[in-house]
């Protein structure tokens, strides 16, 4: 598969033929200055390469234009590192781009389309990018071998999972593989304004560092993909997400919806007095008095921040 493609003069656009008094390289791809110290976890750099997009903020040996793949697999983990035993920092879905900055036999490194976030998936998870019209909408969605609820399952899905219809009949929608029953996928531009509704369909989910998806999934996980549902673009982890929305001002009483924000954590009101949130202690999605939260945290390591999104 080819990933990447060197930022060679003829690449970017410039004339090979240019002087070389001359700039060979566009000012908007050129570093002006000392490298500026990004993100690395929305930012594709390494210390061999690193995303052309950003030539003109960080020094690197080598540039790559980013390709544009998609997830072939159910639930892809992005990992710290190549390796199937390195961290899982994120989680793809079937049907979401990846855009691969570079590849090196089973692994590739880029950053998901959806919140730019960097990461290591194997080569063999991703392929050709379709558009999607659809989103399981769902905790999970069956693909089926035809139009029948007797055929047999060909394979399951998880709730955000992108898939291209191409047909309908007899209420499925024919797909990549199989059919998958209408009741089960929402048009991929439809919003909901009741995104904790979106995020209580995952109740009981086990909870799992990295995860996105009914198979496990953590608490900035659980947020984001609720939110998607609901047209609000969120980054990956908690402490990028309280930038979303507003502060709710001190004394100003909680609302469904409120995101609550502690220490490494972070999860929505249900209502004025309860949290719906994925967590390590109770080790899946649950709703539970914000005070029991609270009380369970150390000393002095209480709420951090609280935003309200309209």
């Amino acid at each position: 598969m080819k990933a990447s493609e060197a930022s060679s003069p003829a690449r970017s656009g410039v004339d090979p033929r240019s002087s070389p008094s001359r700039p060979r390289t566009p000012d908007r791809f050129r570093l002006a200055g000392a490298s500026a110290n990004l993100d690395p976890r929305t930012h594709a750099v390494r210390k061999d390469v690193a995303d052309i997009a950003l030539a003109d903020r960080v020094f690197a040996p080598h540039y790559a234009k980013p390709l544009l793949h998609g997830c072939l697999g159910v639930a892809v983990a992005m990992r710290a590192a190549p390796s199937h035993a390195a961290t899982a920092v994120s989680e793809l879905l079937r049907g979401e781009g990846f855009a691969v900055v570079d590849s090196s036999g089973e692994w590739a490194w880029g950053y998901s389309i959806h919140d730019g976030y960097v990461g290591y998936v194997p080569v063999d998870n991703i392929g050709a990018y379709v558009q999607p019209t659809h989103i399981v909408s769902t905790p999970a969605a069956l693909i089926f071998a035809s139009a029948s609820i007797k055929a047999p399952v060909i394979e399951r899905l998880p709730m955000g999972a992108r898939l291209a219809v191409t047909a309908s009949e007899n209420a499925f929608h024919r797909v990549e593989g199989g059919f998958v029953h209408d009741r089960h996928l929402s048009p991929i531009d439809r919003t909901t304004t009741d995104y904790v509704a979106v995020a209580a369909r995952l109740t009981g989910v086990p909870y799992r560092w990295g995860g996105r998806s009914g198979d496990g999934i953590d608490c900035s996980g659980l947020v984001q993909i609720a939110l998607a549902f609901a047209g609000i673009p969120s980054p990956r982890d908690s402490d990028q997400q309280q930038a979303l929305g507003r502060a709710v001002a001190e004394g100003e009483p909680l609302r469904r919806g409120d995101l609550v924000f502690l220490p490494g954590h972070v999860g929505m009101m249900a209502d004025e007095t309860h949290l719906l949130h994925a967590n390590a202690f109770w080790m899946q999605v649950v709703t539970e008095p914000l005070a029991d939260v609270v009380a369970r945290q150390p000393e002095e390591q209480g709420i951090t921040a609280l935003r309200r999104l309209s």
